[in-house]
């Protein structure tokens, strides 16, 4: 019977004592399960790394992207494990973008089910991951506008506002609409095949696609990313409230190719890139907010990871 630590986020989006008591009971029957709840951000990496050398086999996760973020960090604090436990996830935030990715329902109930099929099968699968300097991300890191909206949002929900699409969309223009009337910083990237001459005002980096959801839609400005090749970059020259609508209404529409247009980059299957800016901007990976940085590296990592997909 299978060693498993299950960890919870009781404060997750979307995860209530229901959905953890449904999830341990129908996981209680099938292995040998440990439950521990986080207490606070950073608990969760604790919790992963612990597991990872006391001789777990799984590591599921009930929470949202953030907490899925912890424990993948967590298990890989010292570097790529050939005999590292295997991921598994239930989805519990507000957009779960790293469960869906994987192939996961949205709704908690159907992919518990969903998940006890998949370890009955013994379905397994080993994933590419990319690092940020020396902070693993499963699906995307970004600098600028995207991580400054992020920051926003974490200091209203701090201050008792509820996380919403909304809230992420009206912080979003208010930002665009703010960068029209003032320059940001400007980025420069670096350690490229083909160069980029130019500066440019916003950085996102994709592990996979989509790069994240409005409710059930999709976002998604590198549909060529995988889990199974190196990182997709796509950087905006200039952002200011115009382009940024542009930018959006293309990653929304079900094309299958990146936005393009006046001042759009993008690359395809990178093994690495760098990006230094002349003053500290905005810095986020898998939609936490991680500070001001004004350099960050960032690798593919293949076969990083094993997970229950």
């Amino acid at each position: 019977m299978q060693r498993a630590r299950l960890i919870v986020n009781p404060g997750a989006t979307s995860t209530s004592p229901r959905a953890r008591d449904v999830l341990i009971q129908a996981l209680g029957s099938q292995m040998s399960l440990e439950v521990a709840e986080t207490k606070a951000r950073g608990h969760a990496a604790e919790l992963a790394f612990d597991a990872a050398h006391s001789g777990f086999d799984l590591l599921l996760v009930l929470g949202g992207d953030g907490t899925v973020n912890e424990v993948v960090n967590g298990m890989l604090a010292d570097g790529v494990e050939v005999d590292a436990p295997t991921l598994a996830v239930v989805p519990g935030g507000s957009t779960n973008v790293f469960a869906r990715a994987l192939g996961m329902p949205d709704d908690r109930v159907e992919a518990t089910g969903y998940l006890l099929e998949l370890l009955r099968a013994g379905a397994k699968r080993t994933i590419g991951l990319g690092r940020a300097d020396q902070r693993w991300f499963t699906f995307t890191a970004g600098l600028g506008l995207d991580a400054d909206v992020v920051a926003q949002v974490e200091r209203k929900r701090a201050s008792g506002r509820r996380s919403s699409h909304a809230l992420y969309v009206r912080t979003a223009l208010r930002s665009a609409a703010r960068r029209s009337a003032h320059h940001s910083p400007p980025l420069r990237l670096s350690d490229l095949d083909e160069p980029v001459d130019s500066p440019v005002g916003m950085v996102l980096v994709g592990n996979t696609s989509p790069w994240t959801y409005l409710g059930r839609f999709p976002v998604d400005p590198f549909p060529g990313a995988s889990f199974d090749i190196g990182l997709d970059l796509l950087a905006l020259q200039h952002v200011d409230l115009r382009r940024t609508l542009r930018l959006a209404r293309q990653s929304l529409s079900s094309r299958d190719r990146p936005p393009s247009g006046d001042g759009v980059v993008h690359r395809h299957d990178l093994a690495q890139l760098t990006v230094t800016a002349d003053e500290p901007v905005a810095f986020q990976v898998d939609g936490d907010y991680l500070g001001e940085r004004s350099s960050v590296a960032f690798e593919a990592v293949p076969k990083a990871l094993h997970v229950v997909a």
